[in-house]
Parts: structure tokens; sequence; C-alpha cells
């Protein structure tokens, strides 16, 4: 087919690399919360002081600079209360740094489009694969405007990427603008600064191997009891040895309690990090750690027992199971979620979704769940797609990045493979292929489940379309029969097909009548055959 692009090969989704657990601190007393307040007051400053450092240092960043910082740090806090300050401000500057260049690509991309555009004739119609020149001469003046107003922020957003200078804020941009629509966002002034400087505190710890607990900062021991290691400065407020502040709140794990225990009581590292729930009121404890690298099961292993295409969409996943041959097995799924809202309900929506979604998976024995390697990065332009504001918002609300990362990690703790597939015409080649011929009048067939037809059998090797040589001319017989994806050992793939109906040749019906009676012939005739030979159009097709 002309102008199809060369598709990506399939590839089974390695597995997590770190988990996260949380549990809340209950039962604190005023004392607990006026301390836990100092010491993340107090760290979050130097946090604040040591970031706007490393942005000054930009591209002239070494050992010495970090050394240098993280001696300045221990002064007022303690080497490892440093060390993770450190660690958090490269790891926040190297973010700012990808978003700074996916800025400049989008940029680029925009331009692209626009130039593009403006180049064709007022009028003049697109295609498929590109978009036409614009309707009218006023519209054509204000991209043009608009063209040169994204050459000088590409111009600008380069340059600064070149002299090694990124934007951070702490405690997150969207929040500092929310001072500015505060009637907006439904909050008064003093509820946004408490929720402000909570954003911007600090008070975490990394995990170390070999120490007690897995973490000399922040330690949690077995029973649940949690102590902090305070900062120098605020030593005098310590009510344990070794200037160690011990909480009221006893900490249990409900979901990955048993491996947390496990880490701890083999001194293995676990990270800490305590946070304020403002709108809430209340205080959290999270628990993180890595997990070694997990070999991925072999593409064929996850192929053997068949697989479940899945189709992502605005509002549902539409599944599909088929089997190893690349047949549809049974009626189609769809779970539904909601990404209206706040994003908390928003996860609960996704979480509860994958969560059939796996359960089905469980119950339909196989091993692997094929899902689109989705990447809406070059589709969220303004220029892509014009006035088309609606679907710009559709396309930008599927979480993507999330829904990849929840997956798989929901996936691996039930012992499934995730395979990713090219995305690429899926839609358009389930439509065509499979929407229709599994359309009956007790199953509709949508475009989203054909999609996921689709899916699962490029995940499987098949090729999409359920027919791989159609018969030359006329008649199968004269070059051999139809190809057929099934191996030659596997019954009911291909061979005769079964009687049509449920009785044999001039027996009664099933309901014990006739529906005419049998003509009278003095001709003797060979008794007809019982089975016709031929061919499932969707069972035994490749």
């Amino acid at each position: 087919m002309g102008g199809v692009r060369e598709l990506t090969a399939s590839f089974v989704v390695p597995g997590p690399c770190g988990v996260a657990v949380r549990d809340r601190l209950r039962h604190l007393t005023p004392q607990d919360e006026r301390v836990l307040r100092a010491v993340g007051a107090h760290q979050g400053a130097l946090a604040s002081r040591d970031l706007r450092a490393r942005c000054a240092d930009g591209l002239e960043h070494s050992t010495d600079t970090w050394a240098a910082r993280k001696r300045d740090l221990t002064k007022e806090s303690s080497s490892r209360i440093a060390g993770a300050i450190t660690k958090a401000t490269h790891d926040q500057w190297a973010l700012a740094r990808r978003c700074q260049a996916a800025h400049v690509q989008t940029l680029e991309a925009g331009i692209r489009t626009l130039r593009h555009r403006l180049s064709l004739p007022v009028g003049e119609k697109g295609t498929k694969r590109a978009a036409g020149g614009y309707r009218s001469k006023g519209e054509w003046f204000r991209k043009s405007r608009r063209l040169a107003m994204l050459e000088d922020r590409h111009t600008a957003a380069v340059t600064e990427r070149r002299a090694g200078r990124v934007r951070v804020v702490r405690g997150g941009r969207r929040l500092l603008n929310t001072r500015h629509h505060l009637a907006r966002a439904r909050l008064t002034e003093e509820q946004w600064r408490e929720r402000w400087e909570a954003e911007r505190w600090f008070i975490a710890a990394d995990g170390e191997s070999g120490k007690r607990f897995g973490n000399e900062t922040i330690r949690v021991t077995p029973d649940g009891e949690v102590s902090v290691r305070l900062p120098a400065p605020l030593a005098h407020l310590a009510n344990a040895q070794h200037g160690r502040y011990v909480l009221a709140s006893r900490i249990a794990f409900a979901h990955r309690g048993a491996e947390w225990a496990d880490r701890i009581a083999a001194n293995r590292a676990v990270a800490y990090r305590i946070h304020l729930d403002t709108g809430r009121g209340r205080w959290y404890l999270t628990a993180s750690w890595q997990r070694p690298a997990v070999r991925t099961v072999p593409l064929e292993t996850a192929r053997a027992r068949g697989m479940i295409g899945v189709d992502t969409n605005a509002d549902h996943f539409a599944a599909c199971r088929l089997d190893r041959h690349g047949n549809p097995i049974g009626d189609p799924h769809r779970f539904g979620y909601d990404l209206s809202g706040t994003a908390a309900h928003r996860d609960a929506q996704l979480r509860h979704a994958l969560t059939r979604l796996i359960n089905w998976a469980k119950r339909c024995g196989v091993t692997a769940i094929a899902i689109e390697d989705l990447d809406f990065t070059t589709e969220k332009t303004r220029e892509k797609h014009g006035r088309r504001k609606r679907f710009r918002q559709l396309i930008a609300g599927i979480p993507t990045g999330k829904l990849k990362a929840r997956l798989v990690s929901m996936a691996t703790e039930q012992g499934l493979a995730i395979v990713a597939v090219d995305p690429a015409y899926t839609s358009m080649w389930g439509a065509q292929h499979w929407q229709k011929p599994l359309t009956t009048p007790h199953r509709k067939m949508s475009r989203h489940d054909a999609a996921g037809i689709a899916i699962g059998r490029r995940a499987l090797g098949h090729p999409v379309r359920r027919r791989t040589a159609p018969p030359p001319h006329d008649r199968s017989d004269r070059a051999g029969h139809r190809t057929v994806q099934a191996g030659p050992g596997d019954r009911g793939r291909e061979g005769t097909r079964p009687p049509t109906t449920d009785r044999p040749p001039g027996g009664p019906s099933p309901s014990g009548t006739r529906t005419r009676e049998p003509s009278a012939s003095n001709t003797v005739r060979d008794a007809p055959s019982t089975q016709q030979w031929g061919q499932d159009p969707l069972m035994r097709t490749g």
C-alpha cells in the first residue's frame, strides 16, 4: 500500500524498577506537628537555596561545585540530609532540562506545520497525510503572525537551552499562578499560603543498605514506630537519644507491607518522605525502594497462550481475547472510566478500570496483554488540528504516561506481560477487516472493538487482515488451498466443515416434523456427502 509508513516491531515492556507505598500518620500530637513543620520549613529553605545555586551553575556544574554545595548544607543539617537535598536538586534540574527539550521540539513541529500551510494557495484542500491551505486571506494573515511569534519563542528557548538556563519553581508553577486566580480556585489567601508553604517543605531521606532498618535519617521500626533525625539547628527539639524525635503515630502499610517488612528486617535501603495534605489536614509517610532489574519473558513465550488486545480510548478500554493463531474468542469487553474531575478521581478511575481488565485476563488464562505504544506529543499541537479544539482536548486528556506506568506495575504483580505494539493504522485496518464480519444480530462490534483485535494480532506477529492470500482466479483448487496461519496439526483450523444441521441427510428435523414431503423418484442416486469442504472465513485465515 502506497504511503504506509514502516511499522516498528512489537516488544515486551520491561517490568517496574521501583515500588512506593503510603500510609497515614494518625494520632499526631500538637508537638509532633510543630516539630514536623519546623523541620520541613528549615530543610525546605535549604533545598530552595541549593536549587538556586544549581541553576546558577548551569552547564558549568561539576563534582567540585557539587561537593562545595553539599559542604555548605551539611553545616546547617547533616551529611545525609545534605546528600538527599542535592540529589533532589539534580533530579529537578534534569527534569526541567527534559521539559525544555520537549518544548523546543513542540515549537519546531508547530513552525513546520505553519510554514507548510502558509506556502499553499488559499483555499487549497488537504489530504489525509497533510493539511491544506488556509480558508481565507484573513486566516492566512493571522497564522503568519503566529508563525513569527513561534519563531521568536523558539529562538529564545534555544538560546536558554544552549546557555544551560532553566526555569524551575519549587512548589509548582501551577500553584504559583493560582495565587492570581484565588476566586476561580475557590481558595482564600491564607489557604493558598498554607498549601504553598507545605509544597515547598522538604522532609525526605534516601535509604542506605546496611544501616539499621535501611535508613538513618527517617527510621521506621518493624512495629511501626517512626523517628526523625533532626538537623543541627533543631536538635533542641529532640525527645530521644542522638538528636532524634519519635512521633506518637504508628505505621502499618496495608499494601506491600510484607515486602517492606522483609526489606527493613534485612537492613536494605528504603527511602521515606513525609508530607502534609493541606486539603484534608492529614500527614502521610511514603516509603519507596528499588527493585532489581527483572528479565522480561521472551516475546514467543508471551504469545504462547494467546493475547488480549486493548484499544485505549478517551473513556474506556476496548479489549478482545485472541488465541495464539490470532482468532478472536468470545465477545469483546469494555472497561469504562471517567477522566473528568480532580486528579485523584481520574487516578482512581484509571486504577479501577485496569484492575477489572487484569482480573479478566487472569480468568481467560492468557499470559500477556497487548496495548498500543501511544505518544501524543506531536498530536497535541494547535497548528496540526487547527479549529478542532475538542479533538485536541480529547487526545490531551488521555493519560498515556500514567497509563503505561500503572498497567505495567499492576500486571507484573499478577504475572502478566505487557506487549507494546505500533499504533499506526490499528483503528482503520481493524474496522476494515474485522468490524463488519464479526457483527451479528446479537453482537455489535464497534470500531474500537475491531481495533483491539488488530492490536492483538499485531502483537502475536500476524497481519491485521483476515486473509493472507486469496484464492487465485475463481477456484482455490487451481493453485492450492488458501494459506492459513494455524499449524497443520491443529484440528478445527483447516479441513472439512461439519454438517450445516444437526441431523443426517434425509432424517427428521430436530422438531420431529418435516418441512416438506420427500419427492418420489425412481432414479437410484448415491447418498449425498455428509460433509462439505470449506473454510470458516474468520477462524482459518492468516
